[in-house]
């Protein structure tokens, strides 16, 4: 009898920023997993609310990242993922933000879909407290998806995905240290959409809806609602990503950058505060237009070992 194969090495990913409370929920969630992880690698985001400290009182599933100055979520996977490859081998990285509590089954369902397939991205179902779908977190599914692929999807239960969300994306490590780590200059908004579908291009990604996840947002909102002065960062990250970045062909970008003008303008429309969207449409794209982010070696410079750890990822 042939032996049984390997479980797979899963490293966590959590970036935590003032989320003390919520911080200790994920951790006890993470432990909990029917299957286990290997590591859970916390990015504190210079908290000053105690996380750090609840990070370390979860045991030794916990590998701690303290960092001097808050990075942002994307700055903060950036520098996890650089971690968990650099000194915990993983097979799979399991993605999620300070505010996301998985359901006991969510790893085994997310990694049932993917066994045996060549898929290399895996997004959990995203649900509110009230069990309500989450809005903010709705993948997009994959256009012009051949039917083998669609086929292979449904035997999971999921659809075949173009992009997902940091709220529990599953992403295999090989690809990871082939496409590089999420931009940091992002600091947040779009950096998910822009590191999904770099992962995506040409590969293969599931939505599983057996896998969820609760999203502890204080209200039940998507993309679209009111994002006051964090409007500018929506504004210049897209513009960065259809500029800079590969991660789309050419007909995505014309696409998608319709639908994300569509957004704006909604937004702006519905907004309370109009004046301070239109700045942030301004400011952003003015940044967006004429300047780059920096590459990830620099914006996450003087941050020690996190630092260590990207050089060795994405060596210049």
């Amino acid at each position: 009898m042939s032996p049984s194969p390997e479980p797979a090495r899963v490293v966590a990913v959590v970036v935590a920023y003032n989320r003390a409370e919520l911080l200790a929920e994920v951790l006890a969630s993470l432990a909990a997993q029917r299957t286990p992880l290997t590591r859970v690698v916390v990015v504190d985001n210079a908290s000053t609310d105690g996380s750090a400290e609840v990070a370390r009182a979860a045991g030794e599933l916990v590998d701690l990242v303290s960092l001097s100055r808050n990075t942002g979520g994307a700055g903060g996977f950036a520098a996890g993922m650089a971690v968990a490859l650099a000194d915990h081998e993983p097979d799979w990285l399991w993605l999620m933000d300070d505010d996301t509590v998985p359901t006991e089954g969510a790893l085994a369902e997310l990694l049932a879909a993917v066994e045996g397939t060549d898929a290399v991205v895996a997004g959990s179902r995203v649900v509110w407290h009230d069990g309500s779908e989450h809005p903010m977190n709705t993948p997009r599914q994959k256009p012009f998806v051949s039917r083998d692929e669609r086929i292979a999807a449904a035997r999971h239960g999921g659809i075949a995905i173009r992009s997902t969300s940091f709220v529990s994306m599953l992403v295999r490590a090989d690809v990871v240290r082939e496409i590089g780590l999420p931009i940091a200059d992002y600091f947040i908004w779009n950096d998910d959409f822009e590191y999904s579908t770099r992962a995506l291009r040409g590969r293969r990604g599931i939505h599983v809806p057996a896998s969820v996840v609760v999203h502890k947002t204080k209200v039940l909102g998507s993309t679209d609602a009111d994002p006051g002065p964090r409007f500018y960062y929506e504004v210049r990250n897209k513009l960065w990503m259809f500029r800079r970045s590969s991660s789309l062909s050419t007909g995505e970008k014309v696409l998608y950058g319709a639908s994300s003008v569509r957004r704006w303008m909604r937004a702006i429309a519905r907004s309370h505060e109009r004046h301070v969207l239109r700045d942030g449409w301004k400011r952003g794209y003015r940044d967006g237009t004429r300047t780059r982010p920096r590459p990830n070696a620099m914006a996450l410079a003087g941050l020690g070992r996190a630092s260590d750890a990207v050089q060795r990822v994405e060596p210049s």
